[in-house]
């Protein structure tokens, strides 16, 4: 018997498994492949993927094999710089490749204790009240107090369960792929220039070893979208778009994606949960659907931890459904405005050129770049006061700075006062008795995740407070 079973070891899969390891829960991670893929399909963290792995102490890891961006562009490719003084200690987007990405989650969770088992395919899935069972391809079977689906947007663990899945097909399709080129630099960045004066669903990166990403419309939507697309698809797309194919060959991997754009009804049923992709698809038009799943696996990590260490309050574990639904289908709603903004017919391309007239207003460009770094998510916690439900960006104390004492992914007090305590709940809440200049707040408790639970200095209230996210007390 496992504690959790975690299906997929994508981004969202291993960001889960570890946050749970720091709790001690036995977890098992199942992928179908036999190997980590290749592929790179998303090229970076926003900002609040960034302070989730200074919260949990691995941003170190990441910043050497990435580099800082802090160039505008992100909302649908209208060009308006970086805005100053974003709340947040890393003010920046780190681009750093998937496939990165992936090998050091990896290497966190196995650090910790993980088990990931590779080539196994889930095929079927029921639950009781005790728990969940699995059956694997191969026929075996396994069982877990929980499951959670982080296996893509085809999700098989969602099939099984009968989530509904409602949302928009595809309507227009991308290629994507990695391969080597002919052409010059120069007459390459000249050509990809021209192109995207017009159709910002074109470009081609260098990727600093010979090779390109190249992206490029597609033809149509095909009707099968496991039918990866061929090297001469990729020819014969690039001269229609941009009159040259610019000598592309040796590919390393081909893809395509579309517009569509879905989101489960329940994220929750009984036991199983659904996390990622495996929840939510959009296009990924400003680069959100890894972030998006990372921060689900956040969210969720603690709370299963806590059901799982029998501790969590009620309502607890549907939390988890309440608090992250309503942030996907934002961001379902911004990726199917920036696909309308990027279109090349005549009415979105005059929404374009109001929206690139508002965009100059710093406030209307703030507002899209904390939208799309998820900066500006706030979760209804039913507090009146203006940082309840934000999560706490990374404070400098007179002692060092806020996320280095949140390593260990349990709740922290961070009291100005030196007057409260956290008697009873002190296996799962921190006590940090600290001054910050850049904390207008007597004290703060701050949740596993980061999200301020409540703001005050009255002991009484912070014990009502305390026991609603960290169950009763103890001792």
């Amino acid at each position: 018997m496992f504690d959790v079973i975690v299906v997929g070891s994508g981004p969202t899969g291993l960001m889960l498994a570890g946050e749970l390891r720091l709790h001690g829960v036995h977890v098992l991670v199942l992928d179908k492949e036999a190997e980590p893929t290749r592929q790179s399909r998303a090229q970076g963290l926003h900002v609040r993927s960034i302070e989730v792995m200074a919260q949990r102490g691995l941003l170190e890891r990441f910043l050497p094999l990435g580099h800082q961006i802090t160039a505008g562009g992100f909302f649908a490719g209208l060009a308006k710089a970086w805005p100053d003084g974003l709340d947040t200690a890393h003010s920046y987007v780190l681009a750093i490749p998937q496939q990165v990405t992936e090998r050091l989650l990896t290497e966190h969770a196995t650090e910790v204790g993980t088990e990931i088992r590779r080539g196994c395919e889930v095929v079927g899935l029921s639950q009781d009240e005790l728990g969940v069972t699995v059956e694997l391809a191969d026929g075996e079977e396994l069982r877990a107090r929980y499951v959670v689906g982080c296996d893509g947007g085809r999700s098989t663990v969602r099939k099984l369960l009968g989530v509904d899945f409602p949302g928009e097909p595809a309507r227009v399709e991308t290629l994507l792929g990695e391969m080597e080129m002919t052409v010059s630099p120069e007459e390459l960045a000249a050509v990809v220039a021209e192109v995207r004066k017009t159709q910002l669903r074109f470009g081609a990166m260098p990727l600093g070893d010979g090779a390109y990403r190249v992206v490029v419309p597609a033809e149509g939507v095909v009707e099968d979208r496991a039918t990866a697309p061929t090297l001469d698809d990729f020819k014969e797309q690039l001269r229609a778009v941009a009159g040259t194919d610019f000598g592309v060959h040796s590919p390393r991997w081909l893809s395509r994606f579309g517009d569509a754009t879905r989101q489960a009804e329940r994220y929750r049923v009984d036991r199983v949960f659904l996390a990622g992709d495996a929840a939510h698809i959009h296009p990924p038009t400003g680069g959100q659907g890894l972030n998006l799943g990372i921060q689900d696996a956040f969210n969720l990590g603690w709370k299963l931890a806590a059901a799982v260490g029998s501790w969590a309050p009620e309502g607890l574990l549907d939390s988890y459904h309440a608090e992250r639904h309503p942030v996907a289908a934002e961001v379902l709603d911004n990726t199917r405005a920036q696909i309308q903004l990027m279109s090349t017919e005549p009415g979105p391309q005059a929404v374009r050129r109001l929206l690139a007239e508002l965009v100059e207003f710093d406030d209307v460009n703030r507002y899209l770049i904390e939208k799309i770094t998820a900066i500006s998510v706030r979760y209804d916690f039913g507090g009146e006061h203006e940082l309840q439900g934000r999560r706490m960006r990374d404070l400098e104390l007179k002692q060092g700075r806020l996320y280095d004492r949140m390593h260990e992914g349990r709740g922290l007090l961070l009291d100005q006062t030196g007057r409260l305590s956290v008697e009873g709940w002190a296996d799962r809440v921190d006590h940090v008795v600290e001054v910050s200049e850049e904390l207008d707040a007597p004290a703060v408790l701050l949740r596993p995740d980061g999200h301020v639970a409540w703001v005050g200095e009255d002991q009484q209230d912070l014990i009502e407070h305390l026991s609603t996210w960290f169950g009763a007390a103890t001792g």
